[in-house]
C-alpha cells in the first residue's frame, strides 16, 4: 500500500504549493485561505511576518511529503521515520476532527467570517490526509520500523 503514502505526499506537497501561492497572492489570498484579517493587513502593510509564517508552513508540509515518500520506500529512509509519520498522522487527524466542531463551539468573528463550509471542507481534507498517512503506516509498518543497517 505504498499508494497511501504517495497520496498523502501529493496532498501535503499541494498544501506547500498552496501556501507559496498565498504568499505570492498577497492580502486577498491570506483572507481567502482563512489566515485571518490580521495577516492580510500585515501583508498589505509590507510586513515580513505573513511571509515568514507562510514559509515555515511551506517547509513543514514539504517535509511531511518527504517523510511520506520515505515511508513508501521511494526515497531513502529519513531519520525518526516511524515517529515522524505517527506524529504527522496524529496532527492531521486531530485537526480534521476538531475542524468539524469549531464553528459550533466558538462564537468569534474570525470563525464566523470563514463560514461553516470552510471548516467542514478543511476538516475533510485534513482527515483525508491523516487517513492516507495512517493506512500507509499500517501497510508499511515493518518497513518503517526496521532499523537501518
Amino acid at each position: 500500500m505504498k499508494l497511501s503514502f504517495i497520496f498523502g505526499a501529493v496532498l501535503t506537497f499541494l498544501g506547500s504549493i498552496l501556501h507559496i501561492a498565498i504568499i505570492i497572492g498577497g492580502p486577498d489570498w491570506y483572507l481567502a485561505s482563512g489566515a485571518g484579517e490580521d495577516m492580510a493587513k500585515l501583508a498589505s502593510c509590507g510586513s515580513l511576518y505573513p511571509t515568514v509564517v507562510g514559509s515555515i508552513l511551506v517547509c513543514i508540509f514539504f517535509g511531511w511529503s518527504l517523510y511520506a515518500l520515505s515511508g513508501a520506500g521511494i526515497i531513502r529512509k529519513l531519520p525518526l521515520l516511524k515517529l515522524c509519520l505517527i506524529l504527522i498522522t496524529g496532527l492531521c487527524i486531530v485537526r480534521g476532527l476538531y475542524g468539524f466542531f469549531i464553528p459550533f463551539l466558538f462564537n468569534s468573528p474570525y470563525v464566523a467570517s470563514l463560514g461553516v463550509w470552510f471548516w467542514v471542507y478543511s476538516a475533510i481534507i485534513w482527515l483525508a490526509v491523516g487517513v492516507f498517512y495512517a493506512v500507509g503506516i499500517r501497510a508499511n509498518w515493518y518497513y518503517i520500523s526496521a532499523v537501518k543497517t
